[in-house]
């Protein structure tokens, strides 16, 4: 079964069921997508959310789906006890951001007593199908809600914690809900989707941040890959099987989410050193000499990277520049610095109507031309350039879906 038929499972125009959309591309076809905003301009609804987080929107059909925190470190201002924190998944309604439901999982005690930077215990996006949202809460466990918000079975898949908290958001591929529980158990695990029990169980050890990614290799079967410290690894999505590995040569934890598409796996990762590489599915054992197509040192820490037209573009979290690399060869096109800078960047970039949205933390997005001529289209600024923005936006329809850790956004054209 090839990976578009396993992965995106035929959404509707408008849905983004999990982390990055479907097929998680971070892509929308969508027209008529804003170019401006800010407090006073272009915002559809505002809601305000009962917590922080830094997962990211979700929408399957009428409905909105996102994971908060309550009851500790919600702020310096709101310390409050370790064990009265709970996560919230909670359904809103994309006409009007209205709470519809909000169902709230207390934490398995103890949890980590702070998270680094700020990033809180919301961080991984919940995934969605037509019976079903599943939301994965770290060491508290992994969860199943129907669509009113009941919930309908729990499963864990590990005790440790970590100092960045826990953010891998959990994908779907057949009937298997597939979660990165390289935090708490060095595990890539498959749960059965209906029933929350383990399918499979395989070792990527705990350096790996993001969510799995499907690619079909050239014998027609789909593979799960994980990249992790110095290397990318790629399993049987059927079995969990331990298939291929190539050296990266990238000696850090690697967070952003690759992209596959027609057949190649295009990672990034790092911090100094950093890069990206293409690699060919369909190998046994290290194929680090035979499968890599190419390799180039350039790449970010954070933020994921989308692939249009054969092209792959990112933004270095830091530095405030974007890149374009030409996908075939990874010469790299051009390499610019967004004006003004929209300082620290962990949200991952979103592409629809030919612009490209790069959000940075404080809440300042710059938009560029999907095109491998850079050009800068416009800037916008909610909160004042003064918030907490590290989720990644989300696309439907004509709407562009952006969470601070205080409120929900609806941006589009009035």
């Amino acid at each position: 079964m090839g990976f578009h038929s396993v992965a995106t499972a035929a959404p509707k125009d408008g849905d983004w069921p999990q982390f990055r959309g479907a097929g998680a591309l971070g892509r929308s076809e969508a027209k008529g997508l804003p170019l401006t905003w800010s407090d006073e301009k272009n915002v559809v609804w505002k809601a305000a959310l009962p917590g922080p987080g830094a997962s990211s929107p979700i929408v399957l059909g009428d409905k909105i789906f996102i994971t908060s925190f309550t009851g500790f470190a919600m702020s310096s201002r709101e310390p409050g006890e370790m064990t009265n924190l709970k996560r919230h998944l909670l359904c809103l309604n994309l006409a009007d951001g209205k709470i519809v439901w909000d169902s709230a999982v207390p934490a398995e005690m103890p949890e980590q007593d702070r998270i680094r930077e700020g990033h809180g215990y919301a961080s991984s996006t919940p995934v969605a199908d037509a019976e079903r949202v599943y939301a994965f809460f770290g060491k508290t466990g992994v969860f199943a809600f129907d669509h009113a918000g009941k919930q309908l079975w729990k499963t864990k898949v590990g005790d440790k914690l970590n100092g960045w908290g826990s953010a891998t958001s959990p994908v779907l591929y057949k009937d298997y809900l597939i979660v990165n529980a390289s935090i708490e158990s060095d595990s890539l695990v498959a749960l059965d989707k209906k029933t929350g029990k383990e399918v499979w169980r395989a070792n990527v050890s705990n350096e790996s941040w993001h969510a799995p990614v499907f690619v079909t290799a050239p014998d027609g079967s789909t593979e799960v890959v994980a990249a992790k410290n110095g290397r990318v690894l790629g399993f049987n999505a059927d079995t969990g099987e331990a298939l291929w590995n190539v050296k990266t040569g990238i000696p850090w934890y690697m967070c952003p989410t690759p992209v596959v598409q027609d057949g190649i796996v295009y990672v990034i990762g790092g911090r100094t050193p950093n890069g990206a590489l293409a690699i060919r599915p369909g190998g046994r054992g290290d194929v680090t000499a035979s499968h890599v197509v190419w390799k180039v040192g350039k790449g970010s820490n954070v933020p994921s990277p989308i692939l249009h037209d054969g092209h792959l573009y990112f933004a270095h979290e830091n530095l405030g520049i974007v890149y374009c690399l030409n996908a075939k060869t990874g010469e790299v096109v051009f390499e610019e610095r967004l004006e003004p800078s929209p300082g620290q960047i962990y949200a991952s970039p979103v592409m629809g109507d030919g612009k490209t949205y790069f959000t940075g933390r404080g809440g300042r997005t710059v938009v560029i031309a999907a095109s491998p001529k850079f050009e800068k289209l416009g800037e916008n600024t909610l909160e004042s350039n003064r918030g907490m923005f590290n989720s990644s936006p989300a696309i439907t329809g004509n709407k562009i879906l952006l969470r601070s850790n205080r409120a929900l956004y609806c941006l589009g054209e009035k």
